[in-house]
């Protein structure tokens, strides 16, 4: 049996995963599933993966569910290159602290602002206050700048010279509000910099395929049916506002 994943491209998680399975070669059929529409609940996918969320994968007989543990997963079953988790001790411990540090510390702010910039205002129709927006901006502002002064610092990757499972999690994340129409790299040109390495690191083709979806962002929702979303509707409020 091939292997499966189970991803949705405008979840962050998902096209690290994606990505670094192309970048690698890494045979996988692509099994669609629809987050915002809630297809995790359905009852197939919850054979997969009982935690309800993508990425999930199925190798064989065996299921793995959560982003940081199918890359490591992969990189040891694919003996990948090195650099993407050194065998180096310092070094995979630094990859690993940002992957400690980034759920909390980059993502819940880099999704925050997506929610509050663009599915609760255009989906839900919902007027997000501004004490709520301003807050939210400045949480991620203080994010982008540990990722700038710490873990960016000196060095052209997280983990020193070469590209690692540090950095391909961390652009997904920052590409994720951009998504809403914030520029996150105007004016940090430290960002912009290590951006344009881990682009290139990835290559420009297959980034902009992994991100084309959330770049599209502004123009699809639009045309989205936002009834599918009704349900989810006070949870998200409750969560985001």
């Amino acid at each position: 049996m091939a292997l499966e994943m189970y991803l949705d491209l405008f979840s962050q998680p998902c096209r690290s995963v994606y990505i670094f399975a192309k970048k690698n070669n890494i045979s996988f059929d692509f099994m669609k599933v629809s987050l915002l529409e809630g297809e995790q609940y359905g009852e197939e996918f919850g054979k997969i993966n009982m935690i309800r969320k993508a990425p999930a994968i199925r190798d064989g007989d065996f299921c793995l569910a959560e982003s940081i543990a199918i890359l490591k997963y992969l990189a040891e079953k694919y003996q990948t290159s090195d650099h993407w988790y050194p065998a180096d001790l310092q070094k995979r411990a630094r990859v690993n602290e940002y992957l400690s540090w980034q759920h909390m510390g980059i993502r819940m702010h880099g999704s925050k602002m997506f929610w509050l910039r663009l599915l609760i205002p255009k989906i839900m129709g919902v007027e997000v206050p501004k004490d709520k927006m301003d807050g939210a901006l400045e949480d991620l502002e203080g994010s982008l700048k540990l990722i700038e002064e710490k873990f960016i610092g000196d060095k052209p990757f997280i983990a020193g010279e070469q590209i690692s499972l540090a950095d391909l999690v961390a652009i997904v994340e920052i590409m994720q509000p951009v998504g809403s129409g914030l520029d996150v790299f105007e004016g940090r040109l430290k960002l912009s910099a290590w951006r344009d390495r881990v682009q290139a690191e990835i290559g420009k083709e297959l980034f902009d395929e992994a991100h084309q979806g959330i770049l599209a962002s502004q123009e699809m929702v639009k045309n989205m049916d936002s009834s599918k979303m009704q349900v989810f509707k006070p949870k998200i409020l409750r969560f985001f506002l």
